[in-house]
């Protein structure tokens, strides 16, 4: 009875703040795995499921970044990706990529990863279907920020074993490239 009570304010307060309400199966709506690629000798952040976009009624709300959410701008929400990272989001079905920043929370709904401002949605040309398969890609060297870089090394090692690097694996320092292809997993949530 406790468990519900909380459940139902924490959607009342979600409401209420403008954003979205999450889909909850057992408290928490799935999200497919974040995970670490090495692409030309760099660690990036990769997170592939379905992309979304917000509806109308969340432009000029306040974004959990403490920005006004503009559906004018190239902007995106993720539960997992760092506040203020630059990503890249690719519509897997016409290879359409559009660059965004990481603002706010959410989509909370199974499967979905992140949550687009329609003018984002509209460079993957999926404002017709209204999602879209996506792959998004975090590089640490493309960020806009010196305090975003930060946190989105921080995320790469958090999901990245430390095993790999004491085993003489070098390529944070760049002296070692690795490809597409060399993947580290990441079972858990990516928080």
């Amino acid at each position: 009875m406790k468990t519900t009570r909380i459940i139902v304010l924490a959607i009342a307060a979600a409401t209420l703040s403008g954003t979205s309400v999450p889909a909850l199966a057992n408290g928490k709506a799935k999200v497919p795995p974040v995970h670490v690629e090495h692409e030309d000798g760099e660690e990036i952040l990769v997170h592939k499921g379905e992309a979304s976009f917000y509806s109308q009624k969340f432009h000029g709300r306040t974004t959990a970044s403490g920005e006004t959410m503009n559906q004018n701008k190239a902007t995106a929400a993720s539960r997992t990706l760092p506040l203020g990272a630059k990503a890249t989001v690719t519509n897997e079905e016409n290879g359409k990529s559009v660059d965004v920043i990481v603002n706010d929370r959410g989509p909370y709904v199974d499967g979905r990863v992140i949550d687009l401002s329609r003018s984002a949605a509209k460079k993957l040309d999926m404002i017709d279907d209204g999602t879209a398969p996506v792959t998004v890609e975090v590089k640490p060297s493309e960020q806009p920020t010196e305090a975003a870089r930060e946190k989105v090394e921080n995320k790469v090692d958090q999901l990245a074993p430390d095993s790999q690097v004491a085993q003489g694996d070098t390529r944070r320092n760049g002296s070692s490239g690795g490809s597409k292809s060399d993947t580290v997993s990441h079972s858990g949530s990516g928080k």
